[in-house]
């Protein structure tokens, strides 16, 4: 078999051999309705005849998650366009990591077998992935994993507030800096962000690619929703429109991780009522001059 210039096995600090010049990833791919996707690995491969996910080699000057759904696609045949990335996970031994990209189906897909490194490919319900005989380092990182399964987080921008922290000549085109930040949270979007940047206590290892929800108010209306941002415009006081948007988040999907952007006082206290994490405009500027420079 020829090798191209990201395959072939590593010698890691760890002690053990793994497959990928440049890492390696994989697509933990959920149906809410059929489960998680798994891989019966054919017995030739590393660690054959195990159940596991797609994926394979990450290819230089490619992302984990560019990697993971690129392979999917090339041993189940689901497209990438039918597949929305949430969150991943890193396992970094130094010399050589592995990333799972968790995602969910966009519309309703049929895997099939489409090369010679898969021996089938089963939907499972999270309830019965244990009892498959799993590849070892997945079934050590499923219980973390299967925590997260099909969890979104919702980025809820305050913009009146968010904009007001830069000064920038809102105060002259309230609609235009509001169409500004909705941009740049929308590359925010497409780039995903550490999870302790963007408010979750879940580690460094972890990284999201968040649903934004963008609430205008007054002259700051007007704006159109772009991918990756929803703008929610207030028909009086924008607080009133932050909090009704969480509330129906958490009565439409209570699992999901939700994030409020704003230093308001008396708005943090009402949407800390719904279980909420809060960030502050500076902490997400930040984050957003991080994701440009990406």
């Amino acid at each position: 078999m020829l090798l191209g210039e990201s395959e072939g096995f590593v010698s890691c600090e760890c002690g053990r051999q793994h497959w990928g010049a440049h890492g390696a990833a994989g697509l933990l791919l959920t149906d809410p309705r059929r489960g998680v996707l798994l891989q019966h690995r054919a017995g030739w491969t590393h660690h054959g005849s195990t159940w596991a996910l797609p994926g394979g080699a990450v290819l230089p000057g490619e992302t984990p998650a560019e990697a993971a759904t690129r392979e999917a696609e090339e041993e189940t045949t689901v497209p990438p366009e039918a597949v929305r990335v949430l969150s991943s996970s890193v396992e970094d031994h130094g010399t050589w990591c592995y990333t799972t990209v968790l995602a969910t189906v966009r519309h309703e897909v049929e895997p099939r077998v489409a090369n010679e490194e898969s021996a089938a490919l089963h939907w499972v319900l999270p309830d019965e992935v244990e009892a498959y005989e799993l590849h070892r380092d997945f079934a050590a990182a499923w219980p973390t994993l299967r925590s997260q399964l099909d969890r979104q987080l919702v980025l809820v921008v305050d913009a009146a507030n968010m904009v007001g922290a830069r000064p920038d000549g809102w105060w002259h085109d309230r609609a235009g800096a509001a169409a500004r930040l909705r941009d740049r949270l929308a590359v925010l979007a497409g780039r995903g962000a550490g999870a302790p940047r963007l408010g979750l206590d879940l580690g460094e290892h972890w990284c999201w690619w968040p649903r934004v929800v963008l609430v205008t108010e007054g002259r700051a209306r007007g704006v159109a929703d772009v991918a990756g941002v929803e703008v929610e415009e207030a028909p009086g006081d924008g607080d009133d429109t932050v909090v009704r948007t969480v509330a129906q988040v958490r009565a439409s999907r209570p699992r999901d991780h939700v994030v409020v952007v704003t230093a308001d006082r008396e708005l943090r206290g009402r949407v800390r009522e719904h279980g909420c994490t809060l960030l502050g405009p500076a902490e997400l500027w930040s984050v957003l001059d991080e994701a440009d420079r990406a």
